[in-house]
Parts: structure tokens; sequence; C-alpha cells
């Protein structure tokens, strides 16, 4: 099966006429630039957030790849669920799929995520295919400082994607967190040689 192949196989199609729940864990929670009727934090069991995926589009390139985040097994992750209206799931679904399936580096699904009252619901959300080539599997927080801090791609520096990672999870009361530190990382000078 070819790329182009892989990618379309997991498009994602709602339900018809049915609300849409996306869980959003990176860039997503800051810029999701769908429309939604309600956002939430919520909390996924059975993942973690974490730098685990080569990026030479988005925020790196050929020459130095860059790493964003994705869905890794095991632990938790906080972040937001967003609701879409039923009218809005096709056209949201499709704007999901060419943002997230560059590669089929991502494998959507539906996960059941924990609401602040306690409640679970199920949200589409793009789960890290650890058998993908971009799959760069646990990184020490040096390799991700190594490989963050200068890399550029089409949607700018790959520090300002962990910038505003951290922002937001800063506004969610989500501190102290393996991307704090590598955000402290990268902003502590340099050692004198």
């Amino acid at each position: 099966m070819t790329e182009s192949e892989m990618i379309e196989r997991r498009r994602y199609r709602p339900e018809p006429g049915q609300e849409l729940r996306v869980f959003a864990y990176g860039s997503l929670m800051w810029r999701p630039d769908f429309p939604f009727i309600d956002i939430q934090p919520a909390t996924l069991y059975g993942y973690h957030r974490a730098f685990c995926i080569t990026s030479t589009h988005y925020r790196g390139s050929d020459q130095h790849p860059g790493l964003v985040l994705g869905l890794d097994r095991g632990g938790q992750c906080l972040g937001r669920v967003y609701r879409v209206a039923p009218e809005d799931t096709e056209a949201t679904a499709d704007y999901l799929h060419k943002r997230e399936m560059v590669t089929g580096v991502y494998i959507p699904r539906l996960l059941k995520v924990r609401l602040p009252d306690g409640k679970d619901v199920t949200a589409l959300s793009y789960v890290a295919d650890r058998n993908h080539p971009q799959y760069a599997g646990k990184l020490s927080a040096e390799e991700v400082v190594a490989k963050i801090r200068d890399a550029v791609g089409i949607a700018g520096p790959n520090i300002d994607y962990l910038r505003n990672t951290v922002q937001h999870l800063d506004e969610m009361g989500i501190g102290d967190c393996a991307l704090h530190r590598i955000l402290r990382m990268i902003d502590a000078p340099k050692a004198a040689t």
C-alpha cells in the first residue's frame, strides 16, 4: 500500500446528522481552525502526549527535521475536547484530515475521554502510528531539545509550536510537565566552553 492510499484509507467519516467531538492535545488546543459550539478540558487515559513524531513539513525540513506531538501508548493526557455541531461535522472531519494526515504517521481513532464532571464521551483524536518511519519513539529530553531548537517548517519555527503548547497547558492549569522542562532547557543559556 502506498502512503497516499494509507492516508485515504484512514480518512475519518463522521455519522451524518451527529455531533462530533475532537480531542486536542497539541496545536489543535491553541489553533483549532474549525467551528465548534463548546470546548472543555478533558482527560484521555491510556495515552500520553509526547514529542514522538518527526516533522519535515510543518515544523521542520528534510535538512533539519523537527518534532511534533503525538499520542503514544501509556499514561494519560490532559487536553481539550471540542464539540462540533452536526451541520459542521463533515467539513471539520475533512479539514482535520487535510491538516493531520499530511503523511500516514497518525491513526485517527475514536477514544473515550473524561470531562470535568466525570462523564465519559467519545472523541476523535490522532494517535501515533508506531510502525511509520516518522515515528521517533521515546526520546530523551536532550534529544528533543536538539531537534526542536533550530528546526523550521512551513508553519514556522519548531520552538514556537512548543511555546504555544506550553502556554495553553498553563492556561488550563497543567503546569510543570515534560514540555515545560524541555522549554526551560531550550531557554537556558548555553554553557560557556
